[in-house]
């Protein structure tokens, strides 16, 4: 399995759930990162958030056969994080999205826009 595969994988979950604003952050070219790749998006509602995380995680198992090493934030669904390792994909509530900024943190970054579906 390589990353485009589960890039594109994990995208087509959060389609399925109507995620929006999605965002591809390329960081395979900076020094000195935790990762390779964050994919950003989000829901509408906590229930959304929640659903698109459940999405993201059975479509790629189903899918590709993987397995997230981690995932956080169902608690109360305004962030979760689901770590693949090479690639975390973040999804917001659209106010905590803003709060944290993740793509103007990580500017210096290849960053892409990826159209809603709708």
């Amino acid at each position: 399995m390589n990353n485009e595969e589960l890039l594109a994988a994990i995208i087509e979950g959060i389609q399925e759930r109507k995620g929006k604003k999605i965002t591809h952050v390329d960081l395979s070219e900076l020094e000195h990162v935790s990762t390779e790749h964050f994919l950003i998006c989000q829901g509408s509602s906590t229930m959304q958030v929640a659903a698109i995380a459940d999405s993201v995680r059975e479509y790629v198992q189903k899918k590709i056969g993987v397995k997230p090493f981690n995932y956080d934030g169902y608690r109360n669904s305004q962030w979760i994080v689901i770590d693949y390792g090479n690639i975390y994909v973040h999804i917001f509530l659209p106010e905590y999205r803003e709060y944290y900024n993740l793509e103007q943190l990580w500017n210096d970054a290849r960053i892409a826009e990826i159209p809603d579906l709708d």
